[in-house]
């Protein structure tokens, strides 16, 4: 298997942009929020399941998951969220499990995984944690200016993400995205450099 490393960080800190600036420098990706978003897409995988357990109230009208409804849902209801976890997760770890064979040419490879810290299953799958990190306030407005979430909702969703002070016990690495996207490049390239030597070991 490929040297794997789960990316992770809560909403809004920037885990996409810095899974793309690796690739750019030639690592492999698997983002299971893609994954995630292909499997509750109108005939995706999870769709009859998330049926059968929710009823036809949570999808929309050409067949995908309702996410507004749903993420109100699991909010006020944690046995709701656990239901639709075990139907997500397996498959999920199934389909990130056949990227990272499809991947194995890559010198590395990123797994990024928002809920990587509570993740045991995901854990095993990787051998270093990196964590993209910035202030709460800039978690803030970032999810602000790219949805249409209130202020209350954003904070509401970094209540329930594994706190900042845990995510960044478990960091092997940690990259800080509240300064430019200059200075953000150049922590990627210096962690690609070890990542790189690493894998070579």
């Amino acid at each position: 298997m490929s040297f794997c490393i789960g990316l992770t960080g809560g909403i809004g800190s920037g885990k996409s942009t810095v899974a793309a600036m690796f690739a750019e420098h030639g690592a492999g990706v698997v983002d299971t929020d893609i994954i995630a978003h292909s499997l509750t897409q109108p005939g995706g995988e999870a769709i009859a399941a998330i049926r059968s357990a929710f009823g036809n109230d949570y999808l929309t009208d050409d067949g995908a998951l309702d996410r507004v409804k749903m993420r109100g849902l699991v909010f006020s209801d944690a046995a709701a969220k656990q239901r639709l976890e075990q139907i997500l997760h397996p498959l999920i770890f199934e389909q990130a499990k056949t990227q990272l064979r499809q991947l194995q040419a890559k010198p590395y490879i990123l797994v990024v995984v928002p809920l990587l810290p509570e993740s045991r299953t995901f854990r095993q799958l990787v051998q270093r944690v990196l964590v993209v990190d910035c202030e709460e306030n800039t978690q803030i407005a970032r999810v602000i200016g790219r949805s249409r979430l209130t202020e209350e909702k954003v904070r509401a969703i970094i209540a329930l993400q594994t706190p900042r002070a845990d995510r960044l016990r478990l960091a092997d690495d940690v990259i800080r995205n509240d300064v430019s996207m200059e200075n953000l490049a150049g922590q990627v390239a210096v962690l690609h450099e070890h990542y790189s030597k690493m894998q070579k070991q």
